[in-house]
């Protein structure tokens, strides 16, 4: 039943409901990120496909005028995004078919990293050891991003290591900035736009090992909000790991609020994790 190796983008239309989401098959789970019309039908729906795939996880990014209609019907808030809806609040409400995706075995370790990450002080700045080149990436470096994320993660949600994945993200308003040393991309992260709910997701964030330290990743950061507020995108957030204590840090000390976990959320990695939320008003940082 499960045709395509990682997900498939489906679009539903309806006499009494219309949705867009993913089919995400590598990680077993459907995604619902807009939706429109009676509510009751729309879930029967989601769940019916849900189970034609075998899923056990739903994600439904709802509105909050609609979150009664989904916790009546089991659902659970896991998260929330500020502005995420063309300025208006969304929250992530997930449902579990399976008792062993439901309950993650990390939470507690979860818990500690991200209590140590709030407590955590803002850093000094540190200075870009010299070598290193800054700048925004175009499908020419395809093949050195592919690259890098091979080499630092064993397991992805989507096939960032196949350059001509990477080529498709980037004409679907993905962009990416790295760092570059002696003609190698060694740093990359990229924002994935969302121009018709005006909002954008931080993500894809790898390092080399032998290049980390030096904070690489947040001098990209600041590079991809500034793109984003060129186009009057202020809604930005990030799904990092739950176990990544310096991803975390990263966005606590770029002044990111955290606003939730999603359990066992997608392979990543080495397994399957739990996934913090971190969200940001670039509109507070505009002068």
């Amino acid at each position: 039943m499960k045709t395509k190796k990682y997900y498939e983008i489906i679009k539903m239309k309806h006499e009494h409901f219309y949705f867009e989401g993913a089919l995400d098959h590598f990680n077993e789970r459907i995604r619902i990120d807009y939706y429109l019309g009676n509510v009751s039908n729309l879930i029967e729906r989601i769940e019916k496909l849900a189970k034609e795939y075998q899923y056990t996880k739903l994600i439904i990014k709802t509105r909050k005028e609609h979150l009664y209609s989904f916790l009546q019907k089991g659902y659970m808030i896991e998260a929330l995004v500020k502005g995420y809806f063309q300025g208006s609040d969304a929250f992530f409400v997930t449902k579990y078919n399976s008792l062993d995706r439901r309950n993650s075995l990390y939470w507690s370790q979860g818990d500690d990293i991200l209590e140590a990450v709030l407590k955590s002080d803002k850093l000094k700045e540190k200075i870009i050891p010299e070598g290193y080149h800054l700048r925004r990436a175009d499908k020419k470096d395809a093949k050195k991003l592919a690259n890098l994320y091979g080499q630092v993660f064993q397991v992805y949600p989507t096939p960032l290591n196949e350059a001509a994945y990477v080529e498709k993200t980037m004409d679907e308003d993905t962009i990416y900035w790295v760092y570059e040393k002696e003609g190698i991309i060694v740093s990359a992260a990229s924002a994935e736009i969302d121009f018709a709910q005006r909002n954008a997701e931080l993500t894809n964030c790898a390092t080399l090992v032998e290049h980390r330290k030096h904070g690489l990743m947040k001098e990209i950061m600041k590079k991809l909000e500034q793109d984003l507020v060129s186009q009057s995108i202020y809604c930005s957030y990030t799904i990092a790991r739950s176990l990544s204590y310096g991803m975390n840090a990263a966005f606590h000390q770029l002044g990111y609020m955290y606003t939730g976990r999603m359990t066992n959320n997608c392979y990543i990695y080495d397994k399957l994790e739990d996934m913090n939320i971190w969200v940001k008003d670039l509109s507070e940082i505009v002068s």
